[in-house]
């Protein structure tokens, strides 16, 4: 298994001490936005800037390490599983996000019902409804 910086190199970057804190908090993390984020990466290397955060999760977004997700109404989030083009479900009241595979199997939904002529290569299904937490909560 390829070291953080191992996978770095392989993909063109610079391997800094915030890149490899920043992927492991991403990886270890679920869906984070980008102050728990830059939280995580303080706790493990200390001071870094909430814009060397951004600029660190940009590069590794466009690299394919790191999968950016914004549900309707909540901040950016980003998480490690990257390559299945797997689905997520929020809840309404919370905001928490779950993963979801997806029920039609291989390389899912990536064949529209009409393409209108555009060649697609990722497909962002969001579930929305209310948690077990929320829903208990609602019904008490």
């Amino acid at each position: 298994m390829k070291t953080t910086a191992e996978e770095l190199r392989g993909v063109g970057l610079r391997v800094t001490a915030a890149r490899v804190a920043l992927l492991e908090t991403v990886r270890e993390g679920d869906h984070l936005d980008v102050e728990a984020i830059a939280s995580g990466v303080r706790d493990r290397v200390g001071h870094v800037s909430l814009q060397a955060v951004y600029e660190a999760l940009h590069a590794l977004t466009a690299a394919g390490l790191v999968r950016r997700i914004e549900p309707a109404g909540s901040p950016a989030r980003f998480e490690g599983r990257i390559g299945d083009n797997h689905h997520h479900v929020v809840c309404r009241s919370c905001g928490v996000v779950a993963d979801v595979d997806c029920a039609v199997g291989e390389v899912p939904c990536l064949t529209a019902s009409d393409a209108h002529g555009f060649t697609i290569d990722e497909a962002e299904v969001i579930y929305w409804g209310l948690c077990p937490d929320c829903s208990t909560a609602r019904s008490s």
